[in-house]
């Protein structure tokens, strides 16, 4: 990128902090073509006139004002971008004129503090082009295109990229000003992939990954913050603006895969893992990321045929389906896609049935109703013709049958119980439940499962509540054994039944360990927000704490899913002794107020209503022997919810 090109220079011509306010400002202006004093012209005719001049002198004039005239319209821009004035006379012209211009003549991009230029030009861009068709066709007009293009190959940095790929995203939006876009469709579609796998490691490497503060781009910080606050503020806005770089690159590739364009050049295998990876999450919580883009794709055959080619995206959209991300409806989506379609349907089956059969009980998702069943038609589509087509697959055979018994079988054997017999299965299974938990606090978990599984097997469909218990601690059973898989099966069974789905608390935990068992950092830490989550909203007293546990497992999970982990680590791999000293300065910092800013960053971004509740560990009770069992338990699974009674 041309951003070291820029970083020598750049420290000595554009030294101050923001745009700054003239010396004349404040004073009588002698300038008759005033950009601020035109503004304030109380005849609108003379105003209009006005404006138009300004906009088509100020690329072509040299002042040390035009940076702040740039500020004052990205503000409008950004406060009102639905006033079709600016647009009716020549903002976009005089826009895309100072991008170029800036392209150009690095001279003068150096000079004064012209070096913010480019930025406010391709935001003020994208601010009008956001809700307008009509504004978008006089952008397009005024030949906006060309110049956006240099700012996305890259030829300033990736501050600008992230503004352009923005204003580009929102033109391919409109059917009327797509084609304008893809008249590049190959560059701007292999440019936008590139920047989406690769601008979070560029914006690490050229900005937060730099301690040095006299080592960065100046004028980043100066946009990032506005010229207030330190490196902390700094890095905190990069992070959320890598993020929007890489939602607006992935936006503007969803604009061809919607219009079935570029679909080959989109699904590179490696690019398709990549946007596995891709995580709205908790800094672009409101954006879907890589998997929404992957939906996309899911809805034409040759996106599903790349996808269903690729075991690791698979399998990232099970995980998915079967975890409390606000997406998780995204991934039962693309796998309900994948599955009716004939040329993948059984490719695809012989992974996903194994996550989906928790799923099939489910009642709502994402404001969907019927959910599970949708998930049964799918799964039992050509039942005999997927059962021979599978035979040699037992698991595949036991999953289908199990679903077979479950939704068909067993509910008409239920339609023809008596009340009476309902009620004497309530009391036993009851009996049962009691037993198991018993043999649990005694430390004979073997024998816990048994009970459980025979109370599950007797507990007809309807008693929700009771299976969703029943689930839950067959899942604990499960994590004290040290089996993440079984205990990811029950506690997700045990979610799926609950009302509203995933909301009970003790299944959330016990999944929540069990993810992290498995290395699934992203699925452990939304697992662990939506416990703490519950017990808020259950919460009546005023003084509010986390508890230490799970505390300190959404520490772990977001210091590993932090949006620059991967690109640390890459670097920490080319450049050990640098990573070694930083790592030597932080090891006596303050770990209680890092998790302070950690859990702030979590509750400001995951609707976290009122303050964090205090919850407190359940004792475990036994005696003897059966305690110390317990004991070495809770030391290898950390921390352990006890059976619901």
């Amino acid at each position: 990128m041309a951003i070291y090109s820029l970083k020598k220079k750049e420290k000595v011509t554009a030294t101050t902090t923001t745009p700054t306010v003239s010396p004349t400002m404040g004073m009588a202006c002698t300038n008759p073509s005033c950009f601020f004093c035109i503004m304030k012209e109380p005849d609108s005719s003379v105003r209009r006139v006005g404006i138009k001049n300004c906009f088509k002198e100020i690329p072509l004039t040299d002042d040390q004002e035009h940076v702040l005239v740039l500020s004052g319209l990205f503000n409008i821009a950004m406060t009102q971008p639905d006033d079709p004035e600016f647009p009716s006379l020549g903002i976009f012209h005089c826009m895309a004129s100072l991008i170029s211009r800036s392209i150009t003549d690095k001279d003068w991009l150096l000079r004064y503090q012209n070096v913010y230029i480019p930025y406010y030009a391709a935001h003020v861009i994208g601010s009008y082009t956001m809700n307008k068709v009509e504004f978008a066709e006089k952008a397009v007009e005024s030949g906006v295109i060309p110049p956006l293009m240099e700012l996305l190959r890259g030829k300033l940095t990736w501050v600008e990229q992230r503004v352009a790929v923005r204003a580009l995203g929102h033109l391919a939006s409109y059917e009327r000003t797509f084609e304008a876009v893809a008249e590049y469709e190959k560059e701007v579609v292999e440019l936008a992939m590139q920047l989406a796998s690769t601008c979070l490691e560029v914006v690490y490497a050229e900005f937060v990954g730099v301690n040095d503060e006299k080592a960065r781009l100046k004028y980043h910080g100066d946009l990032l913050t506005r010229g207030i606050g330190g490196m902390e503020m700094e890095n905190r806005k990069a992070e959320e603006w890598a993020s929007q770089l890489q939602c607006w690159s992935l936006y503007l590739l969803n604009c061809f895969a919607y219009k079935e364009r570029a679909i080959n050049l989109i699904c590179r295998q490696e690019f398709l893992k990549d946007l596995c990876q891709m995580w709205g999450g908790l800094v672009n919580h409101t954006s879907p990321a890589g998997v929404g883009l992957i939906r996309i794709l899911c809805y034409h055959k040759t996106g599903r045929k790349s996808i269903a080619e690729s075991r690791e995206v698979v399998e990232s959209l099970c995980n998915l389906s079967r975890s409390s991300d606000d997406w998780q409806y995204v991934g039962v989506d693309c796998l309900l896609l994948l599955l009716r379609d004939q040329d993948t349907r059984y490719k695809v089956m012989e992974i996903a049935i194994l996550f989906l059969v928790d799923l099939v009980e489910l009642r709502s998702l994402g404001g969907r109703s019927y959910v599970g069943e949708a998930i049964t038609r799918t799964l039992l589509l050509d039942y005999n013709q997927t059962r021979s087509k599978l035979k040699n697959n037992k698991v595949v055979q036991r999953a289908l049958e199990e679903i077979w018994v479950l939704k068909l079988e067993r509910k008409r054997r239920e339609r023809m119980m008596s009340n009476e017999k309902v009620e004497e299965r309530k009391v036993l299974i009851s009996l049962i439940k009691q037993q198991g938990n018993q043999r649990c606090w005694l430390g004979e978990v073997e024998e816990a499962i048994v009970k459980y599984s025979e109370a599950l097997e007797l507990c007809p469909s309807r008693m929700r509540k009771e299976r969703v218990v029943l689930y839950s601690n067959r899942a604990q059973c499960h994590l004290l054994l040290g089996d993440p898989d079984a205990v990811i099966r029950d506690a997700t069974r045990a979610l799926s039944l609950s009302i509203p789905p995933n909301s009970h608390g003790k299944s959330l935990w016990r999944r929540s360990q069990a993810y992290d068992m498995k290395g699934l950092a992203k699925e452990s830490l939304m697992d662990c927000i939506m416990f703490i989550n519950g017990c808020i909203n259950s919460e009546t007293t005023k003084r509010v704490k986390v508890p230490y546990f799970a505390a300190r497992m959404i520490s772990k999970q977001m210091e590993a899913t932090w949006l620059f982990s991967t690109a640390r680590s890459k670097l920490s791999s080319t450049q050990p002794n640098k990573v070694q000293e930083s790592d030597d300065e932080d090891e006596g910092g303050n770990d209680e107020q890092q998790l302070d800013d950690m859990m702030r960053t979590m509750m400001e971004n995951k609707n976290f209503k009122s303050g964090l509740s205090t919850i407190i560990e359940e004792p475990l009770i036994g005696k003897g022997e059966s305690k110390r069992k317990l004991e070495r338990a809770m030391l290898r699974n950390k921390a352990v919810v006890p059976p619901s009674t």
